[in-house]
């Protein structure tokens, strides 16, 4: 959930759509995360039903250390099969991800 998360926060709606998952899993893993500290929900200042979820200051160092261990593998590969390989590895994925998102939204 964190690489889905907006900088502002964002709705459970939209984060579950991002994550192709349920609103109902979603809601859950929200719960855990808050429960833990890397997420508060506040209100939505467009509209005072809804509830952003948004990532607290140790939300956004697991974040960014996420990307960062990201980044360290997709450099190793880059080493090991070669950066044209694992550019279209990663177009690859991004199109299947775009696909199940589309797939995903209709349901």
């Amino acid at each position: 959930m964190f690489g889905t998360v907006d900088p502002e926060g964002s709705r459970l709606t939209d984060l579950a759509l991002r994550a192709c998952m349920t609103k109902q899993s979603v809601a859950e893993a929200t719960n855990d995360l808050e429960q833990l500290g890397y997420v508060e929900r506040v209100p939505d200042p467009d509209d005072g039903r809804v509830k952003i979820i948004r990532l607290t200051e140790r939300g956004r160092e697991a974040q960014a250390m996420g990307r960062r261990l990201i980044d360290d593998i997709e450099r190793e590969w880059a080493e090991r099969y070669g950066e044209e390989r694992i550019a279209a590895l990663r177009d690859a994925l991004e199109a299947v991800s775009a696909e199940r998102l589309g797939v995903f939204a209709a349901a």
